[in-house]
């Protein structure tokens, strides 16, 4: 098999989309009820391209799955900071790809000059708590019954990683489209090196 992690790319809107509908119709791991038009997510998709990596992995040519990051909050002060999200095909959750995207998220994050990344668990789902945990995020807090899914009140724990430990003044984030193509073929390369394909 072989296994590619490369930016998203138009083509691509139609197997992300297929891949996040499961997440939405059978899991708390989104709290979103309904499934989005193609057009609402297409602008989600070039939203966040806009500024942000947005990732696919493939495997054989087929869109297994997708990440991202994302402003973590809109006031200017939290501009440093960005939210990671991942979705994986059920059939490809054992290949190492989740360990794989985050490696290339927060590399491209430094490059980005980001200073802090943060993820939202909701409560049980014990293997990105564990993926957090593998990259050094410490648990910032609990929001407490903060979502209603399937008929009940749900938390989710939030992760927190400082990807740039400085104190000083930070520097200007540099958008994703500004940022060198060697350095991020260099960084997707080695991210697919923790791909487990056999």
């Amino acid at each position: 098999m072989n296994a590619k992690i490369r930016m998203a790319e138009g083509k691509d809107i139609e197997e992300i989309l297929g891949i996040y509908v499961p997440y939405i119709k059978d899991s708390t791991i989104t709290f979103e009820y309904e499934v989005p038009t193609m057009e609402e997510f297409k602008k989600r998709f070039y939203n966040v391209k806009e500024s942000y990596p947005y990732l696919v992995c493939t495997i054989d040519n087929k869109v297994v799955g997708y990440a991202y990051s994302s402003r973590h909050a809109e006031r200017a002060a939290y501009m440093w900071d960005v939210d990671f999200s991942i979705y994986i095909n059920d059939s490809y959750l054992r290949y190492g790809i989740g360990k794989a995207f985050y490696t290339a998220l927060i590399e491209i994050s430094k490059l980005q000059n980001i200073k802090n990344v943060y993820g939202g668990v909701t409560e049980n789902n014990i293997k990105s708590e564990k993926l957090h945990e593998y990259f050094g995020f410490k648990k910032a807090g609990v929001f407490h019954k903060t979502g209603y899914k399937f008929g009940k009140w749900l938390d989710v724990i939030w992760y927190e990683k400082d990807i740039n430990e400085s104190d000083e003044a930070p520097k200007p984030i540099i958008s994703i489209k500004d940022i060198n193509s060697r350095d991020l073929k260099n960084i997707l390369t080695n991210a697919e090196k923790l791909i487990r394909t056999i």
